[in-house]
């Protein structure tokens, strides 16, 4: 739940910022609606991005500090308050009504930022070594259901607001086609996402401490034994002698970026956080793409042919039917296979098949421009979109739960997850100002060699499917060697 409250904050903005635009930046006597000016955009748009690197950093480090369970709750109550907030406006002003939308949109990212590494880890520390990657990628695949939801809710908000409040088209009307009551549509949207977030608190309140993480990193053998036979109602004894040998063991006593933590981790992070980092690039910067893809196939017709509010409607439609078709079916395959054919070979076939899709988009890129193959284009990009999310988008997520050891696990995790963040930044400004510069053509070639890139940095990250979190960190090397059948609590 947490994650599809993730997902539903971060990209309802973009079925409401057409509205911000026509309600706060109206140009009397323009043939267009107001729209928001670049920088504007630019900021109600990725202020949340921003938000979301400053959390995944901090909370990922917290979460390693004083457990991932205290972690969690705080993450929740920073977006539940935020959600709200953000739906809320000091003074009636454009300047006033943005700069306090992008002020709480940044602390909404912060708290959605935690979410990342805890939940990812969380579930990582749970799950045993046969479903692990399905049980983790499920948790992922719940940003598809997040997305769809805020495209669903827009759609009934405002099939009730244009059924109570109809007005003419903007070419009609310009003035009249933006009804006062508009500006109730876009708050109702920003705020409802703190309805999922406060019905997941108590659940996540009762939830224990993962053993994984009393045992190794709290040292409290005790404890997880008993948390653990809470969880899976059945009889655990304590082993605090295996513990304190853990503990005392001095190959596992270095910090993070230490000497001994680079030989070991330095290649898997690098591997991590590069190919995150890639596939955000490639996957945020489609996004911008999708409007002009909705025009073309005439899903969105132009602007002045509709009021405020039956643009959202179109907008939202759009949206849940990219979600429908391609974004849900490629988190669910991820779900299906990962435990069949492993992370790497679903991460290397995403990236392939994205990389093939953006050339084949790109180089004859006049041909798709013609309308009688626009339907093609529209197949090929949503082809993309499957197979970043039957790849990469859901691998990464995956990976950095598994590979490192526990003291560390959520801080590499938030790593790589916001060095993804920074991708999604490129990709979502700067990719904006190439295509101004360079051309759509040139953009998707530059995007194919992004994706080409990712292929290589895949070949960092190690595989970690049917294998226990132990075995992946090289936390349980020396016990096992000693004590070849016997087992330690945190591998139950």
């Amino acid at each position: 739940m947490g994650f599809f409250t993730d997902a539903y904050d971060l990209f309802c903005i973009s079925l409401v910022t057409k509205l911000l635009g026509r309600i706060y930046y109206h140009v009397p006597g323009s043939p267009k609606p107001g729209t928001l000016p670049p920088n504007v955009a630019a900021a109600v748009n990725g202020v949340a991005f921003c938000g979301t690197l400053a959390g995944q950093l901090f909370f990922g480090w917290l979460g390693d500090k004083l457990g991932r369970k205290k972690v969690y709750g705080m993450t929740l109550m920073v977006m539940v308050i935020c959600s709200i907030a953000s739906g809320l406006s000091f003074g009636h002003e454009p300047k006033a009504v943005m700069a306090t939308l992008c002020f709480f949109r940044f602390w909404l990212g912060f708290g959605i930022g935690g979410d990342y590494p805890l939940s990812a880890t969380i579930m990582s520390e749970y799950a045993n070594k046969k479903t692990r990657g399905a049980f983790i990628a499920a948790v992922f695949a719940m940003q598809g259901f997040g997305i769809m939801a805020g495209g669903i809710f827009a759609i009934i908000i405002s099939s009730a607001f244009e059924a109570k409040f109809p007005a003419p088209a903007y070419a009609d009307d310009a003035l009249g086609s933006t009804v006062s009551q508009a500006d109730f549509v876009w708050r109702i949207i920003l705020m409802v996402g703190a309805i999922p977030a406060a019905m997941t608190y108590y659940s996540r309140s009762k939830m224990p401490e993962t053993a994984r993480y009393t045992a190794l990193v709290a040292k409290d053998a005790k404890q997880a034994a008993s948390d653990m036979s809470r969880v899976l109602q059945v009889e655990i004894e304590a082993e605090q002698q295996k513990v304190e040998e853990i503990s005392k063991d001095k190959s596992k006593a270095f910090s993070l970026f230490s000497k001994e933590f680079m030989k070991r981790h330095g290649l898997h992070l690098l591997g991590t956080t590069s190919t995150w980092f890639l596939l955000d690039i490639a996957f945020y910067s489609q996004n911008l793409f999708q409007k002009d893809i909705f025009s073309a196939i005439g899903w969105i017709p132009p602007a002045q042919t509709m009021n405020a509010i039956q643009e959202v409607f179109k907008i939202a439609r759009a949206q849940t039917l990219i979600a429908l078709c391609s974004t849900v079916p490629g988190y669910w395959f991820t779900v299906a296979f990962i435990d069949v054919i492993g992370r790497f070979a679903i991460q290397l076939m995403g990236f392939f098949f994205m990389t093939v899709f953006m050339f084949a988009l790109a180089i004859p890129y006049n041909h798709w421009t013609h309308k009688e193959n626009r339907i093609g284009f529209v197949v090929m990009y949503s082809l993309t979109f499957f197979f970043a999310n039957f790849g990469p988008n859901a691998t990464t997520f995956v990976v950095p739960a598994e590979i490192f050891p526990a003291r560390f696990r959520s801080t590499c995790h938030g790593i790589s997850a916001a060095s993804g963040k920074l991708g999604a930044m490129v990709g979502a400004f700067g990719f904006l100002y190439l295509a101004q510069r360079i051309g759509v053509k040139n953009s998707l070639i530059v995007l194919g060699v992004v994706n080409f890139l990712g292929i290589l940095f895949t070949f960092l990250v190690p595989e970690s499917k049917g294998k226990s979190l132990e075995e992946m960190s090289g936390e349980n090397e020396e016990n096992e060697n000693s004590n070849s059948d016997s087992r330690t609590v945190p591998i139950v």
